[in-house]
């Protein structure tokens, strides 16, 4: 057993884990913070992406150990202060960008990523940097759109599919 502690959406927190305790299982079992899905275990999908001191990692792909010390952001901590949608959930919700839900955390947490990184993006890099993430209902348009509405741009130019 190892000791971990970390920040996890602004609160200190610990616990004792395996070596081998992946950081999507410490957020699940160990914080109850059932947010980051778990949909593969391979990292393939994406559902589990979270961010890690500022950068988008598939947690099941990371180790708890690991993340010892780190800041890590769930989609639980994306909300506004005041527990409304920040601008990316809202845009999700305004187009439509999801259907079961499923995907829906780790593909916020990735589009938040993005437009850190990239606060304008095309509709072609939107497309592309979202290729680590699977979604089996919507076809992806909806939410291209909802990131191009997120950072501000028309979606209208955005062709349907």
């Amino acid at each position: 057993m190892a000791q971990v502690s970390m920040t996890v959406n602004g609160k200190s927190v610990s616990g004792d884990v395996e070596g081998r305790t992946l950081l999507s299982s410490f957020l699940r079992d160990h914080l109850s913070l059932t947010g980051t899905h778990v949909g593969c275990d391979t990292g393939q999908c994406g559902a589990c992406v979270v961010h890690v001191n500022g950068e988008s990692v598939k947690s099941c792909n990371m180790l708890a150990v690991e993340a010892d010390g780190a800041e890590v952001g769930t989609i639980e901590g994306q909300a506004n202060p005041d527990g409304s949608l920040n601008v990316i959930q809202q845009a999700f919700q305004e187009h439509h960008g999801l259907q079961c839900g499923f995907c829906t955390p780790g593909m916020v947490m990735s589009a938040a990523a993005l437009l850190k990184e990239n606060p304008k993006p095309t509709e072609a890099e939107i497309r592309e940097y979202l290729e680590g993430n699977i979604c089996r209902c919507t076809g992806y348009h909806n939410i291209v759109k909802a990131i191009m509405a997120a950072s501000g741009q028309d979606v209208g130019a955005i062709a349907a599919e």
